[in-house]
């Protein structure tokens, strides 16, 4: 396996993996796929070192995984925090590769001089909670009933990374 940052022609294989969630899953609170122009409008939003994309790419360049930083809110003085999303395929879950696209993840925000790495997971999604407390994440709260998505309503666990703490 091979991380990379990710390009156009990644697109197609990063929604694939996107798009089962936003129509069958709750790791997302998207519910509708996005178009080709929003695609690209997403990649070109993580073209900077403070917000990469990156992809888990295998022999045969099949792409098994991404993950991106993204800005924790457009108020200037949240500069300092951005929000991490890990998806994995499905057929590739539990192999180690979430950990490390997040470990690349964490290393990029390090070198971005970044301080804090926030990761929003939604309830039922115990591997996701394990894979960032693994990383040194903490739980901060849960954001109750935030969500709504096939009828279910939904709590999110709000973590965090001090990375400007030494953690």
């Amino acid at each position: 396996m091979r991380i990379r940052e990710a390009n156009a022609a990644d697109l197609d294989a990063i929604f694939a993996i996107y798009d089962r969630e936003v129509l069958q899953g709750t790791a997302t609170f998207d519910t509708e796929p996005k178009s080709a122009a929003q695609r690209a409008e997403w990649l070109a939003g993580h073209a900077s070192p403070r917000t990469p994309a990156i992809v888990a790419e295998l022999p045969g360049g099949v792409i098994a995984g991404w993950a991106t930083l993204s800005p924790w809110s457009n108020r200037c003085a949240y500069a300092r925090a951005a929000e991490n999303s890990v998806y994995v395929h499905a057929d590739h879950r539990g192999k180690g590769m979430g950990g490390a696209l997040l470990d690349d993840l964490i290393a990029r925000a390090r070198r971005a001089g970044l301080g804090v790495i926030l990761a929003r997971v939604v309830e039922g999604n115990p591997a996701s909670v394990a894979l960032h407390e693994s990383r040194g994440f903490q739980t901060i709260g849960v954001m109750r009933r935030v969500g709504e998505k096939f009828g279910r309503i939904l709590d999110v666990h709000l973590m965090d990374l001090h990375l400007d703490l030494g953690r």
